[in-house]
């Protein structure tokens, strides 16, 4: 099962899916709601919609924070019938909408050893677009509850969204921060991902809560110190690529574990060559 909505702030609460700690995040207004990601497949969705009802009949506006499969392959079973708004980084909308089959291959690849059940019920899953995009901000109003949508920079893709609810201090972060495990840095930008974070810190107040992609609801500081990881990580990869350094030696130092370090390193590196897609 998907699990149950616990509140976090004022009418703001969160689900986290116990296989993957994928958090998904319900702004309640008055009369409407915003449902901050749709899990990754037809089945969790379901679940996932279930878990909504009992808390709000409420019609609802969705957005993805981004466009891996673990945070938007549930659009279908929740926006398709009835109709519901989907927002989405503007980059993010157009990967749903031009290459569903390379997200739907990639995304399989990641599964089928660690996870073959959940591989084969996402293989099923038909992918649904966003409807409406971002490129830098956008506002909502929800229920009589100003939400904003921002897109921060570069990060964990070229396409995250933080969802900031101000009346209740809080911010989704979607990938862009991690509690579960180490951040994600298969299609990211490194060395701009610690930008990114300092403009969503400036968003930050002491008493923030601070939805992560996946685990625990967190702090600024905690926030803090995963920007100061990442600003170590980023300067190993210029120094290393500067000194021609193989991207091995570099995960060797990195502040977090040796795979997604390696990663980054290539993907730094990458960025660096002029060669990140």
């Amino acid at each position: 099962m998907t699990g149950s909505f616990v509140e976090v702030a004022d009418r703001v609460l969160v689900l986290r899916e116990p296989l993957l700690a994928v958090n998904v995040t319900l702004v309640l207004g008055d009369g409407e709601a915003l449902l901050v990601d749709t899990l990754s497949t037809a089945r969790q969705a379901a679940e996932l919609a279930a878990a909504v009802r009992a808390v709000t009949a409420d019609p609802l506006t969705l957005v993805n924070t981004h466009h891996h499969f673990d945070h938007c392959f549930g659009n279908a079973t929740l926006a398709a019938d009835p109709p519901r708004p989907i927002w989405a980084h503007e980059l993010a909308a157009a990967a749903l909408r031009d290459d569903p089959g390379r997200l739907h291959d990639e995304a399989y690849a990641e599964l089928r050893d660690g996870h073959p059940e959940l591989a084969a019920e996402l293989a099923e899953t038909i992918l649904l677009a966003p409807t409406r995009t971002v490129h830098t901000e956008a506002t909502l109003d929800v229920g009589g509850r100003r939400v904003l949508l921002r897109h921060p920079g570069r990060g964990h893709t070229d396409a995250d969204l933080v969802v900031q609810v101000p009346d209740a201090d809080l911010l989704v972060a979607g990938d862009l921060v991690e509690q579960a495990g180490p951040p994600a840095f298969e299609d990211s930008y490194p060395l701009q991902w610690p930008d990114t974070l300092a403009e969503l810190l400036r968003w930050t107040t002491p008493a923030t809560v601070v939805v992560p992609g996946h685990g625990e609801v967190v702090d600024a500081d905690f926030v803090r110190t995963q920007h100061a990881q990442l600003v170590e990580l980023a300067w190993l990869i210029r120094a290393g690529h500067t000194g021609g350094a193989p991207p091995e030696r570099i995960a060797a130092d990195a502040p977090f574990p040796a795979r997604p370090a390696l990663l980054a390193a290539r993907r730094g590196y990458a960025e660096l060559n002029g060669t990140a897609g």
